[in-house]
């Protein structure tokens, strides 16, 4: 079977390529590089010992995406495609909605053209708002967003079910994911943001390495045992097994089905840094700030609904996570651009 991975060049992507061809699945990548690059694409490869196609594009470009759905013709799109930075996205939302959304319907418009009927959508736990409490579970109604990241993701959610229902040989997976972090075990790929990072990991592992002086805890009085907000981490080639499984569960399958990738239990901030400074010998310099607005106390999954139906759960730990990131940033300091 071949996958083609929209926006498959960036962190997430590049990981489930590897467990794709691992799997014995041919793989498409589409990419415009706007926050990724052709070399973690070339280490995937060379991680998994296989070939991947690999086009630059823009998902926004639906004659070129139509283009290549004609000519490599895939069972199945995985549609990572599009912006991801909260804080940016608050700053900046009309340019959010005009590319996330842009993405979602080129894409679709253009698989509708050439017959691919099966897409995995790549969600996010923000979907359920503030108003569900944790554990979140499949069945819970979304909620309000708390920033226009949040609500791309959940209009995107909305236009792959109506789609279905408009076709009902369209099959539709929404992967809600709860917070990817950790490398590939070889240190070869892992998470490269551009400019500063705006996710926790990144900045822990750029703090130890000495690229950046202190990471600031936004918030240490939250009604939690420490005090810091609670996060549901997962390793992302566990994530990356997510996908491949919800591939094979796509290819049976038509309408729409959400699964929350997740490991059902929470950590906190502090528990992401005393555990990353125990389980790599490092120091990391941080402080306790203010609170950050949107930012939830308590947030994890429920994730029975993957290991039911897909056969799927988490199982690398919070130390393999704490470990993985390190050897990905310690061999690889200034990212991809080390290449």
């Amino acid at each position: 079977m071949k996958v083609l991975l929209a926006g498959g060049a960036g962190y997430i992507g590049t990981h489930t390529a590897v467990q794709l061809l691992k799997g014995g699945y041919e793989v498409v990548v589409v990419d415009n590089y706007d926050n990724s690059c052709p070399e973690a694409v070339k280490r995937a490869e060379a991680l998994a010992g296989g070939k991947i196609s690999l086009y630059e594009a823009d998902i926004q470009d639906r004659d070129a995406v139509q283009a290549i759905l004609a000519k490599e013709q895939p069972e199945t799109v995985i549609h990572f495609a599009g912006l991801k930075a909260v804080g940016e996205s608050v700053a900046k939302p009309l340019k959010y909605y005009r590319n996330n959304i842009n993405t979602t319907l080129s894409l679709l418009e253009a698989m509708a053209d050439t017959g691919v009927k099966r897409i995995i959508f790549s969600s996010s736990a923000t979907v359920y708002g503030e108003q569900n409490p944790a554990p979140y579970n499949e069945e819970m109604p979304k909620g309000l967003c708390t920033n226009p990241y949040g609500w791309t993701k959940s209009i995107m959610e909305q236009i792959l079910a109506d789609a279905a229902t408009a076709n009902p040989e369209l099959g539709v997976v929404l992967l809600r994911y709860f917070n990817p972090i950790g490398a590939h075990e070889s240190g070869r790929i892992g998470e490269d943001p551009q400019g500063i990072p705006n996710n926790l990991m990144p900045y822990v592992s750029q703090v130890a390495v000495g690229r950046r002086e202190q990471l600031t805890v936004f918030g240490g009085d939250y009604d939690t045992p420490d005090g810091t907000c609670l996060r549901d981490y997962i390793h992302v080639m566990d994530l990356a097994d997510g996908h491949v499984k919800a591939v094979e569960f796509s290819a049976g399958h038509k309408g729409v089905e959400i699964f929350n990738l997740g490991t059902g239990k929470p950590y906190s901030v502090l528990d992401i840094v005393n555990t990353f400074q125990q389980v790599n010998g490092v120091k990391v310099n941080y402080a306790i700030g203010p609170r950050r607005a949107g930012d939830l106390p308590v947030c994890y999954a429920d994730a029975g609904k993957a290991k039911k139906v897909l056969g799927w759960e988490a199982k690398r730990t919070l130390a393999d996570m704490c470990r993985d990131s390190w050897n990905w940033q310690k061999n690889n300091p200034d990212g991809y651009q080390d290449a």
